[in-house]
C-alpha cells in the first residue's frame, strides 16, 4: 500500500504542474500573437526601406555618410546579444549561445565587446566572452524608447569611431515552431561592388528628388539603422514566445502522459492488492471448512 500512496503523491504533483504549463502555453500563445502581428506588418516596410536604400546610395555618385564608411583598419567591435530572460523556452538560449560562440571564434582578428538583451545567454557564456554591459527596461520587454536610447548609445560608438563595426545576435523568427539563430551587421551599411553594380544595370536612369538625394538619404539612412534593430527585437520576442509555447505544449503532453501512466500503474497495484487479500480471504475459508 506504500507503493500507493507513493504514486498518488506522484500523480497529486503532476497534475500540479499540469496546470501550470497549460497556463504558460496560454499566456505565450496569446503574446505569441501580437508578436507574430508586429513582425509580420513591419518586414515589409524594413525590407523596402532598406532596398530604396540600396538603390538609391547606388545612382547617386559622391555621397558619403558616417554609416555607410567601413573603416577596415578598426579592429574594435560591438556584438549586441538579443535573448530571453527566462528559461522554459525549449533550444531558444542554448542555440544562440552556440551560434555566438562560432561567431566570436570566426572573428578572433576583431576585438569584440559584446553588449546584451535578456541575460540568459550572458548567463551561460558570459564568463568566455568580452562582456559588457547588460540592458535593462522597466517592463518584460524594452519600449520603443528603450529600444531607441540603446540604438543611439551604439551608434555613438561607432560614429566616434571607437568600434568600426555593429553586430547583432538574435533568433529570426520563422513559424510558431521554427527559428534561426543568426548575426547580422547592422553597421556600417556596407554596400557590395557587384551589387551596386547589379543596380546600377537595373535601373539605367536617375531618379528626380525633392529637395534632393543628399537630403533624403540623410534622413532615410538613421531610420534604415533604427529600423533594423527594431526589426531584429521583434524577431527575437516572436521566436521567444513561439519557442515557449511549444515547450509548454510538449510539457502538457508529457504530464498528461506520465499522469497515464502513473494512473495504470497504480491500479494495477490496487487490483494486485485486492487479488492477494481475496486470495488469503479464500484459503482461510477453505483451512476452515478442511
Amino acid at each position: 500500500m506504500a507503493n500507493i500512496k507513493e504514486l498518488k503523491k506522484k500523480i497529486k504533483s503532476t497534475k500540479g504542474t499540469l496546470k501550470i504549463t497549460q497556463a504558460m502555453k496560454l499566456v505565450s500563445a496569446a503574446k505569441l500573437a501580437k508578436a507574430q502581428v508586429a513582425i509580420q506588418s513591419s518586414r515589409p516596410y524594413a525590407d523596402e526601406l532598406e532596398e530604396t536604400i540600396k538603390v538609391i546610395s547606388a545612382l547617386v555618385q559622391d555621397y558619403k555618410h558616417a554609416y555607410l564608411e567601413e573603416d577596415i583598419e578598426n579592429k574594435f567591435s560591438v556584438l549586441l546579444v538579443i535573448s530571453a530572460d527566462k528559461g522554459l523556452c525549449g533550444g531558444y538560449n542554448s542555440r544562440l549561445s552556440k551560434k555566438v560562440v562560432r561567431f566570436v571564434k570566426e572573428k578572433e582578428d576583431e576585438e569584440l565587446k559584446v553588449f546584451y538583451i535578456g541575460k540568459k545567454v550572458k548567463d551561460s557564456i558570459g564568463s568566455q566572452l568580452n562582456s559588457n554591459k547588460l540592458f535593462s527596461f522597466e517592463g518584460l520587454e524594452p519600449t520603443f524608447s528603450e529600444l531607441s536610447d540603446i540604438a543611439e548609445e551604439l551608434a555613438e560608438l561607432f560614429s566616434t569611431a571607437e568600434v568600426g563595426r555593429i553586430y547583432v545576435a538574435y533568433n529570426i523568427f520563422e513559424s510558431a515552431i521554427a527559428f534561426e539563430p543568426t548575426v547580422k551587421m547592422i553597421l556600417p551599411m556596407v554596400l557590395e561592388e557587384a551589387e551596386k553594380n547589379e543596380l546600377s544595370e537595373k535601373y539605367p536612369f536617375d531618379f528626380k528628388y525633392e529637395p534632393n538625394a543628399s537630403v533624403i538619404l540623410d534622413t532615410l539612412i538613421p531610420e534604415v539603422y533604427m529600423t533594423t534593430l527594431q526589426t531584429c527585437m521583434l524577431n527575437a520576442l516572436a521566436s521567444e514566445h513561439g519557442s515557449r509555447m511549444s515547450s509548454m505544449d510538449s510539457a502538457v503532453t508529457n504530464c498528461k502522459d506520465a499522469i497515464r501512466s502513473l494512473t495504470i500503474k497504480m491500479n494495477k497495484l490496487r487490483q494486485a492488492a485486492i487479488t492477494t487479500e481475496l486470495i488469503e480471504v479464500v484459503s482461510g475459508a477453505e483451512s476452515l471448512n478442511g
